[in-house]
């Protein structure tokens, strides 16, 4: 069995450390924790990760957020992996700080990427893990917001949320989505 699993985020170092990149963040810490280490690919940086008999091919498109539908669409493609087996990994300023939200199917949420994607796929069928970013901005910041850094009491919280979220990216592969649902939303 193979899984795509995407982490959405934007390249660059100005952007390595902000709230959007949560999703490369996520995938960061599977491959780590993997010990494997990610190459550049077609569209994105790629990295393969054998976990209880499965393959994670984990994807952190280069196309940035607004694009990462191209990136998704192609390895999809490439590596024949069903959409059933796509998780995309997200930030969402709706939920708290810290949250994560497992969800089957859904719209995008007024997130660009998401949008991007289920354009490219024509289909909003896939599975998210929505991370929780919080939404404490002044009415029309929200890019300076997303685009932002981590507060110092979120940096001290954050280890343990992305640690979470690796944990929900394996069950995924090796659980099941309905099973990860229900053991891990609203932790």
């Amino acid at each position: 069995m193979k899984y795509l699993i995407v982490g959405l985020g934007n390249i660059g170092a100005e952007y390595t450390e902000t709230r959007h990149n949560i999703g490369f963040k996520v995938v960061d810490a599977v491959a780590q924790e993997a010990g494997v280490t990610f190459t550049s690919g077609r569209y994105g940086a790629v990295a393969e990760v054998k976990y209880k008999g499965r393959t994670f091919l984990l994807l952190k498109p280069s196309t940035y957020m607004n694009l990462s539908g191209k990136a998704v669409s192609y390895w999809l493609k490439t590596e024949k992996i069903p959409l059933e087996n796509l998780f995309v990994v997200v930030d969402d300023i709706a939920l708290p700080f810290g949250t994560i939200r497992i969800r089957a199917k859904g719209s995008d949420g007024g997130h660009n990427g998401l949008k991007n994607i289920a354009e490219l796929l024509q289909s909003q069928q896939y599975a998210r893990l929505r991370f929780g970013i919080g939404g404490d901005f002044p009415r029309g910041f929200q890019v300076d917001y997303v685009l932002g850094t981590w507060t110092d009491e979120e940096q001290k919280v954050l280890p343990e949320r992305i640690e979470m979220a690796r944990q929900v990216v394996l069950s995924f592969g090796t659980a099941g989505l309905e099973r990860t649902m229900n053991t891990f939303n609203n932790k």
